[in-house]
């Protein structure tokens, strides 16, 4: 039967199916970073505009294309939020943790909203983990998070992992780079594209990332700033890469790499994975010393990532029996209220235990518990128990008091 309603355009329903490997990524992601000190802090889903529009940057598309903004019933204009470092750092004065040890460390998880093309593994909901350390310049936070977010890649398995790394220098570099781009891409203006050529003066970095053809010709031959980094950030951008070759962790220096908000200086950096295509991107971040003071706040350095849960399991692209029952009950009909008693106390055993609630035939329950991958079917007969192990079809009668010790032996 159609549904009279459906998702709205570039929103989706996360189906049973889909559910077993994007846990897996927030289950692993969440155990990495706590066991490196991260504490989970949760954000609201919508804000203040202004935060997005201070934060994030007037001159990016989020907030001159993306953001779905409304009004309230109080006349305030509010935003869903487009991406969650503006929150963490709007959380992180409004909750007085500039007083903490520093630096302060935060991770969270959940929905975001860009209104976005929808294409494979890029929605207009989207869910990301995002990690941030604020409170330290120190190249040990840039280098910390990249190696947590590539060993969060390959404890997962994402194959085909590629890092690039690069630097936006700091504030005052970057003007003056900017003007001298600036004069650059005038001189080939009737090379670029019309975007491009609109946003010349608002933002031209903006031009390393256009898919037109002139443009990206134009840009083969452009200035860049890695060229031109003032000594001290020269110096932070090397300290980082020292860290990595320690760590093994390996990387693509990008002079053309600018992320796509206006908060980041210094190290910036994107993980692709070239199972995914052209829309490879799969987690980044970088440093963003200026952020808490457009804010309101002090001056305090800060650096984080994200990575999208939709592109991971997108290039994961796996099927996981996670979720599947340890045991099925299978009953005759005599025996369902057994049935029931016997699964309450082996899921408060803390096993995973199913049975048939549809009034099914014996034949139909065991093919239910292979539909569903059961590693076990019970099957409780009036005069007798029997545990079958499903992959081999191996039986034995069994005490079905001694279950749970039996599946906790294996």
């Amino acid at each position: 039967m159609a549904a009279n309603f459906k998702a709205p355009r570039g929103t989706f329903d996360v189906l049973p199916e889909a559910q077993p490997v994007r846990r897996r990524i927030e289950r692993t992601a969440a155990e990495m970073l706590e066991a490196a000190g991260y504490a989970a802090i949760d954000v609201p889903a919508f804000e203040e505009t202004e935060l997005f529009a201070r934060g994030v940057g007037g001159s990016t598309d989020i907030v001159q294309k993306q953001m779905f903004t409304f009004t309230d019933q109080g006349g305030r204009s509010l935003t869903l939020r487009p991406e969650g470092t503006a929150s963490i750092c709007r959380a992180y004065l409004e909750h007085g943790m500039h007083k903490l040890a520093q630096p302060v460390k935060l991770w969270t998880a959940g929905a975001f909203f860009r209104h976005e093309r929808p294409q494979a593994g890029r929605f207009r909901q989207f869910h990301q983990i995002d990690a941030e350390v604020i409170g330290s310049d120190s190249p040990l936070v840039d280098a910390e998070l990249i190696v947590l977010l590539h060993d969060l890649f390959a404890e997962l398995g994402v194959e085909g992992v590629r890092l690039r790394l690069g630097s936006l220098g700091s504030p005052d570099a970057r003007a003056a780079y900017m003007e001298e781009l600036k004069g650059y891409l005038r001189s080939h203006e009737s090379d670029l594209s019309k975007e491009v050529r609109e946003r010349i003066d608002l933002n031209p970095l903006r031009a390393f990332d256009a898919d037109h053809e002139g443009t990206r010709e134009v840009m083969a031959e452009a200035p860049t700033l890695l060229d031109r980094l003032e000594p001290a950030d020269a110096e932070h951008f090397q300290a980082v890469r020292d860290l990595l070759d320690r760590e093994g962790v390996a990387y693509d220096l990008d002079p053309t790499l600018v992320r796509g908000l206006d908060y980041y200086t210094r190290t910036v950096f994107e993980f692709e994975c070239e199972r995914l295509g052209a829309q490879s991107g799969i987690g980044g971040g970088g440093r963003y010393d200026g952020l808490i003071e457009q804010l309101g706040g002090p001056a305090t350095p800060a650096n984080g990532w994200a990575l999208g849960i939709e592109r991971v399991a997108l290039a994961l692209g796996e099927e996981s029996a996670e979720g599947a029952p340890d045991v099925f009950i299978v009953a005759e009909g005599g025996e369902r209220e057994r049935a029931l008693a016997l699964a309450t106390e082996l899921r408060r055993a803390g096993h995973a235990a199913e049975l048939d609630l549809g009034d099914r035939a014996v034949k139909g329950q065991m093919k239910q518990a292979d539909r569903l991958g059961a590693r076990h079917a019970l099957i409780l007969e009036a005069s007798r128990a029997t545990l079958r192990e499903m992959d081999s079809g191996a039986e034995r009668e069994i005490d079905p008091a001694q279950v749970a010790e039996e599946l906790a032996a294996g």
